[in-house]
């Protein structure tokens, strides 16, 4: 890795009430252009077997302006209209490729409101940003400063469901290096009672910042259903919703950038579980808790800081049995609860079962980084038969 990637610095903004007017209208135009070029590509298909791209959808925008009831398209900056038509050709891309599920339609209630201006639709001069069309600089709080002499290349502005402003600045950043070579290897068992536990012994506390917030959210639940559909009274209370379901992700990803970083840091190889998320939040039980450790979320934020400094990062196939395996012996108990947090091999060995979770995990993926077997050695059962159980483990790329 050389150092140069891309990355996108997010700061919050407050705009001018014209300039919130003036991008607001620019979202439903970005919107309207994407669902429009949507719907011609599908009628192109399903009615003439035509299959158009981007070059036809651009043509068609073009028209689209000039017409009465879409003349309103001319009134904001072309580029960001451009760029749905390219979102929604790369939508396109990953459907052929069996990589996504066909684009859908995107709604003015569920869907981000956001826009995506190229250097052409922007000024930027000495750390004051000026979009096209937009009366002034926005009012930007730099809350870290940009990498020495970068100059963004994509400005995308979005607003969220709370109400608040933010910009994305595309940057090339050449400060990322890789972090000189450590001999330290980890694994990592992913917990509710504890979010991880590492096979050092050590373990970090589930925050459960849903479960701090729970009261808040259930009083502004309630309030929002008590007010009528359609009125500015439900609009308001659907915002103070959104307002604490911001603060719980802002500080539950703040935590996880934090424990990340630091694990990337100190370690040079890190082995993980692939834990199958969307399956296990199908238990009505622990879906919320789940949801709530955001396990999901903890592994891209390791792969991809992983990635930039020059850790390893190897994932553990989901259904290694690595809470009922002795680690010390290398014996399989038949069966092991949820409700079991300690207990005793029949080599006499007292096992703390994330602890001893996380050492297996760490085995495992050392096994695959010695040799790329995908078979465990043999190990005894309790009952004193020879098994030897086939599990897959697999290295991400």
């Amino acid at each position: 890795m050389n150092g140069h990637v891309k990355r996108a610095f997010r700061y919050r903004f407050y705009p001018t009430e014209a300039q919130a007017s003036e991008l607001s209208r620019t979202f439903g135009c970005v919107r309207k252009v994407y669902n429009l070029a949507l719907q011609a590509r599908t009628e192109a298909w399903t009615q003439r077997s035509e299959r158009i791209g981007y070059n036809a959808t651009s043509a068609l925008l073009t028209t689209w302006k000039r017409t009465e009831d879409l003349a309103f398209l001319a009134d904001v900056s072309s580029v960001p209209l451009q760029q749905a038509l390219r979102h929604l050709q790369a939508a396109f891309s990953h459907f052929f490729a069996k990589r996504a599920r066909y684009p859908r339609f995107k709604s003015r209630k569920k869907s981000r409101a956001s826009a995506e201006y190229t250097r052409s639709a922007f000024r930027w001069r000495d750390g004051v940003l000026t979009l096209a069309k937009l009366a002034g600089p926005l009012n930007i709080r730099w809350s870290r400063p940009l990498p020495d002499g970068a100059v963004p290349s994509t400005v995308t502005v979005s607003q969220d469901a709370a109400g608040r402003w933010f910009v994305s600045l595309l940057c090339e950043d050449a400060g990322v290096r890789p972090l000189p070579a450590a001999d330290t290897v980890v694994g990592i068992d992913a917990g509710l009672d504890h979010l991880l536990v590492l096979s050092t012994g050590d373990k970090i506390g589930n925050p459960r910042y849903e479960r701090l917030d729970r009261e808040r959210l259930v009083r502004a639940q309630r309030a929002l259903h008590r007010k009528l559909k359609g009125s500015n009274n439900r609009d308001k209370a659907r915002v103070k919703v959104a307002r604490v379901h911001a603060r719980i992700a802002d500080r539950r990803t703040d935590f996880l950038h934090k424990i990340t970083t630091r694990l990337v840091r100190e370690t040079q190889t890190l082995v993980i579980e692939d834990l199958a998320v969307s399956n296990m939040v199908g238990n009505r039980r622990l879906a919320r808790a789940i949801s709530d450790a955001s396990w999901r979320q903890f592994r891209q934020l390791l792969e991809y800081k992983a990635d930039w400094y020059g850790r390893d990062v190897i994932v553990v196939d989901r259904w290694f049995p690595s809470s009922k395996l002795c680690s010390v012996c290398g014996a399989l108990a038949e069966a092991m609860p949820l409700r079991v947090r300690v207990w005793t091999c029949g080599c006499g060995t007292i096992h703390d079962r994330d602890v001893n979770a996380a050492r297996n995990i760490l085995a495992a993926g050392l096994a695959v980084t010695v040799c790329g077997a995908d078979v465990r050695p043999q190990r005894n059962t309790p009952g004193g038969r020879t098994v030897t159980k086939q599990k897959t483990l697999r290295r991400e790329p």
